[in-house]
């Protein structure tokens, strides 16, 4: 009997299989009803919305508040909201900000805020010590002129870092291109506006939206009903303020036939194309799930996305290809977009027209649905797992109307969403013959642009997606503009007298002192250059060597923290060759460098030259001040590991030395650093030791 148990139980497996036909898909189960406990909702006296969602699993507590009133049009002072969110977490009238992060960490705290939103989370026996801090921020927080101060220049830094960034300028162009001028989401700070903020417009701006009025405090984790409202009434129910501002019915600007949008990255080798349209429909429309279903299909969604598939694995024009849907009370937009080499930017559009066209015309495949709605299910299912996600299900509850079952019946309707209904969203929301086309990157490209504009005309944007002026043809040759910084430099009347003054000079050795919103110490930079094509460089600060290099006119290297000890490559090398000399541009014409005037550029009411060059590992855009002749920037750009890097070095501030005249400020942006120098000394003609550069 044992040994015939025993054999039943090694057949069984081929018994069972011989009976299942493996050809035919098994039929997927009704999606399960989500068990989401309901949340309590009650209200405080001073019109506060509080909403608890009750979650004993761990002895932690979260106090969310959100307010009620939408985004204030900032106009001439855009990016008030921005430099107001950072400043809140700066003090308050009991606590600066050192004694305010100690509390915090003392008691294992968060404690964050922005311009429309405070969060506190701590351990359930601490929440009243949290609660404190939080309720604190809130009344009293007082905005010192010394934090102010150091958040503006935090963000003129980042204002810098915009000119050098693709997808910084994309995002200018599109929010100034969906919205009408006065939409909140059509305003971009730039260096002006910042300007126009000041200290007690901060102030204002917080004591106007921080309201109970119509604001909503989500109270999520180890906490009951009763001591809940305790909590709420002890903390915030003796705060005041006025009603909500509410905008009321805004949406997304309708696009009118296709139209391209240019913004200049001068040497770039790769363009950064985002192909968007605003979209009729918002947070908690009953096509939410269907459009969001569609989207992923489109290209939200993983790797076997269309758009993934088509321009990545298929065309290989990008490492990446994503679309996007971002709802929004005041506005939707659809987006395609990614980053494509120069040569295939106009097929690229081309590919992303037709998957948007596509999709439009077909249904989509019963492979594409089930996997996308496979994986929106998952995603679902896993962000239950935290109690914040619970909580924001409530607040979208109460803030958008939703059914009271909308998120408990949340994989029921995503299960019912069909092609039929894929093809209905797609012909009803998206628009192939009216979308806007931004593209960020290089001038040479545009002349392909053309016929993807309804008019064949492409519209110039500056980098925060205002109307950019063209670039005026240049009256002198590039030799010409050359011939003139160097008089300029050299006080000469004569090439034959400034050269002769440049060959007095052996060397020039400067120390620069460097300084970052985003480094808490100085930083020092040596600079040394020796007849006739020797230089050197080193980054130091809190004794450490952060990276340094040098030429020696045959051959050099590099060394830093991050990335060890590398030599120059020949290609490297001989690049550096042709950027020799003291003044550089006086040689371009005798090292084989490839040089040319591009125009004339007006920036803030000046006119600029703009000298063109490319050394075969970078090509650079250098700004002459029309006039004073004087050298104000050099934009340049490289491709590093198959990414375009982008870096702005700005010089100002001339004075004589030996009779050389000589930058005594500069700025240095890459990315999103951005470093302000002030030269504090400058030698002449004194011996330097290049080996402490190796």
């Amino acid at each position: 009997m044992k040994k015939i148990s025993i054999l039943l139980l090694l057949l069984a497996p081929q018994i069972f299989f011989a009976q299942v036909d493996r050809s035919i898909k098994p039929k997927a189960g009704p999606a399960p009803k989500i068990n989401i406990k309901d949340s309590e909702v009650f209200t405080l006296s001073n019109g506060l919305t509080v909403i608890l969602s009750e979650n004993n699993k761990i002895p932690r507590v979260s106090y969310s508040l959100t307010v009620g009133s939408d985004p204030r049009p900032e106009g001439s002072k855009a990016g008030l909201g921005d430099i107001t969110g950072q400043l809140i977490m700066s003090g308050t009238n009991k606590r600066d900000k050192d004694q305010l992060d100690k509390e915090i960490d003392y008691i294992g705290a968060s404690l964050s805020a922005s311009s429309s939103a405070i969060f506190m989370s701590s351990l359930t026996k601490h929440m009243e010590k949290g609660l404190d801090l939080m309720q604190d921020v809130l009344l009293n927080a007082n905005f010192p002129k010394s934090e102010f101060d150091r958040i503006v220049k935090q963000s003129e830094a980042g204002l810098k870092s915009i000119r050098s960034s693709a997808d910084g300028m994309a995002q200018n162009a599109s929010a100034k291109i969906n919205f009408e001028a006065g939409h909140p989401n059509s305003e971009v700070m730039t260096e002006e506006t910042l300007a126009n903020i000041t200290l007690e417009d901060v102030k204002g701006l917080y004591k106007k939206n921080f309201s109970p009025k119509g604001s909503y405090l989500v109270i999520t984790g180890d906490i009951n009903r009763a001591d809940a409202e305790k909590m709420a009434n002890k903390y915030f129910g003796n705060w005041t303020g006025d009603a909500a501002f509410k905008l009321g019915n805004l949406k997304g600007k309708p696009v009118s036939g296709n139209q391209v949008y240019f913004t200049k990255k001068p040497s770039a080798v790769q363009s950064v194309i985002s192909v968007n349209f605003p979209i009729n429909a918002k947070p908690g429309d009953q096509d939410q799930i269907a459009l969001t279903v569609l989207n992923n299909i489109m290209g939200g969604g993983a790797f076997g996305s269309r758009l993934m598939q088509n321009l990545r694995e298929d065309k290989a024009y990008t490492y990446g290809c994503r679309s996007s849907l971002d709802f929004d009370e005041l506005g939707s937009i659809f987006s395609a977009s990614g980053s494509f080499r120069n040569e295939v930017s106009d097929s690229a559009i081309t590919q992303i027209i037709y998957e948007i066209k596509r999709i439009t015309e077909g249904y989509v495949t019963d492979e594409e649905l089930n996997l996308t709605k496979s994986s929106m299910a998952g995603s679902f299912a896993r962000s239950l797992e935290s109690p914040s996600t619970v909580a924001r299900f409530a607040l979208n509850t109460k803030k958008y109307n939703l059914p009271a079952d909308y998120y408990q019946t949340y994989l029921k309707k995503l299960e019912a969403v069909t092609k039929e209904d894929i093809l209905l969203m797609a012909q009803k929301y998206f628009t192939p013959k009216n979308m806007n086309i931004i593209v960020v990157g290089n001038e040479n490209i545009i002349e392909k642009l053309k016929p993807f504009d309804k008019d064949g005309k492409i519209e110039l944007l500056d980098p925060f997606g205002n109307e950019a002026k063209e670039i005026k043809k240049a009256d002198i040759t590039a030799d010409k503009l050359i011939e003139n910084y160097v008089l300029a430099t050299t006080a000469s009347t004569s090439m034959k007298a400034a050269a002769k003054k440049l060959k007095k000079i052996k060397s020039v050795s400067k120390e620069v002192e460097l300084s970052a919103a985003q480094i808490p110490f100085p930083l020092k930079m040596t600079e040394v250059w020796m007849a006739p094509n020797m230089e050197a460089n080193k980054l130091e600060g809190q004794g450490m060597v952060f990276q340094k290099s040098y030429f020696d006119g045959k051959t050099g290297g590099s060394s830093s923290m991050q990335g060890g000890k590398k030599e120059l490559t020949a290609e490297e090398t001989a690049a550096k060759a042709k950027s020799s000399g003291l003044l550089p541009e006086m040689n371009y014409n005798l090292t084989g460098m490839k040089y040319e005037i591009s125009g004339i550029e007006t920036i803030d009411g000046k006119e600029y030259y703009i000298l063109k060059t490319n050394d075969g590992e970078a090509e650079a855009m250098t700004y002459f001040e029309k006039g004073t002749w004087m050298k104000v920037k050099i934009i340049s750009t490289s491709e590093e590991e198959g990414q375009s890097v982008t870096s702005e070095v700005t010089y100002d501030d001339y004075k004589d030395v030996n009779g050389i005249k000589m930058a005594h400020k500069t700025s240095i942006t890459a990315g999103p650093m951005s470093l302000n120098g002030v030269v504090k000394e400058i030698k002449v003609n004194e011996k330097v030791d290049l080996s402490t550069f190796k």
